[in-house]
């Protein structure tokens, strides 16, 4: 749908799904990629695998593709994160990376319910690891995502 079209990504925790949300209040085409994109597959061939593994949260890219060569909308962000992004991270204009410093991320992963990705102890010390390797986050704009949300949205926003 975008002429224009963005990733926002950062470990879970970093406020991807309230970006998204403020995107939409003001009239932007987002999308919350964990829940209108993402299912448990093989990041690799796409097929679908039982379990909710991280490694095997990828995105639809029957849907990516048809989102980003619909040319209706002239920005979407496609926001959340995937474990297949290199498969279609060269069909975007620009990532920005949303970023917090270690305990504002402890912090909001603590306050997460025990059935949300992040809520149980163990999620919570997997999160902190991708945080400090940043093995899984591509490259790209770093936002400081500990700013108020409609900063953080309003230098996104500036940014393209």
């Amino acid at each position: 749908m975008g002429i224009r079209n963005y990733l926002i990504e950062g470990v879970s925790g970093t406020s991807k799904t309230t970006v998204c949300e403020e995107l939409q209040r003001r009239g932007y085409h987002a999308i919350h990629g964990d829940r209108e994109l993402a299912y448990q597959g093989n990041p690799e061939t796409g097929e679908p695998s039982d379990g909710s593994l991280h490694k095997n949260h990828i995105w639809d890219m029957d849907k990516v593709n048809s989102f980003i060569n619909n040319q209706t909308e002239a920005v979407i962000f496609f926001c959340g994160g995937s474990r297949n992004y290199s498969k279609f991270i060269d069909q975007f204009d620009g990532v920005f990376i949303l970023e917090v410093d270690l305990d504002t991320l402890i912090g909001r992963l603590k306050e997460r319910p025990s059935d949300e990705f992040g809520g149980k102890k163990t999620e919570r010390e997997f999160i902190v690891r991708l945080h400090q390797t940043k093995e899984d986050t591509p490259n790209g704009i770093l936002i400081d995502a500990t700013a108020p949300i409609e900063h953080v949205v309003d230098e996104i926003i500036r940014q393209i």
